[in-house]
């Protein structure tokens, strides 16, 4: 019996589209543009001015406070300016605009493709090393990856788990990396143990990926204390506290962190970043991203450098179809919409997401039937339709009471109800309000 988690979830149509497309190299943009707010916390402080040169992997904004990370150039050139750009959210702010001059990199990143499995350094040095690299977490949520590798006193590591579930439908960026680097995954996976001084870990794979369950699973045989765990399909297990449930069977009690039941959970394209970072002194400054849709000419899995306009992508996967409705960065259950192509490429950015105006068009909604469909979907057991109502009516203390918080904004809700209502919409916003109002009242 595969294992999965106990509460909820869905099973949307997959779409793996790209499943199967080899990593191809994307062609450096001519600008490059680089925001400043590319993970959770404090923005990063720039370091360079209009006029500096740069070099692929040169440092170009420290970390702005604790919960923060460093921003490297992801190509050489020249800076134009710093100014106000369109982010993924689609607001305004700060980024290093860079022109392009051809491709000359820092001499200490080491570039062969030799393995490099040996690390003599202690936990301290590691996480250093990557924080130095502005690291964070590529499933999607951009955490500062030192940051969680420092747990609160009181809280002790147990276990790694890392998440190589990819439950999002149609996009295959992490099951590309799993299959081409699986041996790099796997020295970051034992570097990540030695930083957090445990002897186990899993690596939790969806059973709908056989040849990745395979192919790693073949490979850590050669690694002592590392688990390759196949689990059942099931959106979202690749929510961090769904995952933890999964492997382990403990579940995070309302309010507390994830490090309370013993695991620290990381993502598989974050093993790889830390490989990279720790064993060949690279700068987090490209990832894989998964360009899709049912009209798209050529579903691809590209190496983008971060800084490349959208519109660079979507032009190499064969351009933007005619019937486009929407273009979403991520996936279709938790990515957004953008509002427009000349967004950059970010450290969270998993996917791009083209939907036909057919697939994208909501449908009208009507009252809600007391079904109890999202509340039985509902992977952390709240009820999202009282949420929703709470929210409407501005009804923060009964939001917070029925531990809105908690939401993981994962859409199984609004997926789910026959009567078409905007459950996450609400929900969010509702979310953002109460957590506003739980801070102010902790200052």
């Amino acid at each position: 019996m595969l294992r999965t988690f106990r509460i909820g979830g869905i099973h949307p149509p997959e779409n793996k589209l790209s499943a199967g497309k080899k990593i191809e190299k994307l062609a450096l943009p001519k600008q490059a543009i680089i925001p400043l707010s590319q993970h959770i916390g404090a923005p990063a402080q720039a370091v360079v001015k209009k006029g500096d040169l740069v070099k692929v992997g040169t440092l170009l904004a420290k970390a702005g406070g604790f919960v923060s990370a460093n921003i490297h150039s992801s190509v050489s050139g020249k800076v134009n300016k710093i100014d106000n750009a369109l982010d993924t959210s689609g607001y305004k702010r700060p980024a290093i605009y860079i022109d392009v001059e051809g491709d000359e990199w820092e001499e200490s990143i080491d570039r062969s493709d030799e393995l490099v499995k040996e690390c003599a350094l202690s936990s301290k040095e590691i996480i250093d090393k990557i924080a130095q690299a502005g690291v964070v977490g590529l499933g999607g949520a951009t955490f500062p990856t030192q940051v969680k590798l420092m747990p609160p006193p009181g809280s002790k590591p147990e276990i790694v788990i890392i998440n190589a579930v990819e439950c999002e439908p149609y996009l295959t960026s992490d099951h590309a990396l799993m299959m081409e680097k699986g041996e790099q995954i796997l020295v970051g996976v034992s570097i990540l143990m030695k930083a957090v001084n445990v002897s186990k870990a899993v690596i939790g794979i969806e059973n709908n990926k056989p040849d990745a369950i395979a192919h790693l699973s073949k490979l850590a045989a050669g690694y002592p204390g590392i688990e390759v765990m196949p689990l059942k399909v099931r959106y979202p297990q690749g929510g961090e506290k769904q995952l933890i449930d999964a492997v382990i069977h403990r579940q995070v009690k309302s309010g507390a962190l994830p490090i309370s039941t013993g695991a620290i959970v990381q993502n598989v394209g974050t093993a790889y970043a830390i490989y990279e970072a720790v064993q060949k002194n690279k700068p987090l400054f490209e990832r894989v991203v998964t360009v899709t849709g049912k009209a798209v000419a050529n579903p691809s899995n590209f190496l983008v450098r971060i800084g490349t306009p959208i519109q660079n992508l979507i032009e190499a996967a064969g351009g933007l179809p005619e019937n486009t409705g929407k273009i979403i960065g991520g996936g279709p259950m938790m990515g957004k919409a953008l509002i427009s192509m000349d967004v950059p490429v970010a450290k969270g950015s998993s996917g791009v997401l083209l939907m036909t105006r057919e697939e994208s068009v909501r449908k009208p909604m009507s009252n809600c039937i007391r079904c109890a469909k999202c509340v039985s979907v509902c992977p952390m057991g709240l009820n999202p339709s009282l949420l929703m109502s709470a929210t409407e009516f501005k009804n923060w203390e009964l939001a917070e009471k029925n531990h809105i918080a908690d939401c993981i904004e994962c859409g199984s809700c609004s997926y789910t109800c026959p009567a078409n209502r905007p459950l996450l919409d609400n929900i969010r916003l509702g979310k953002s309000k109460v957590m506003a109002i739980i801070r102010a009242r902790k200052s």
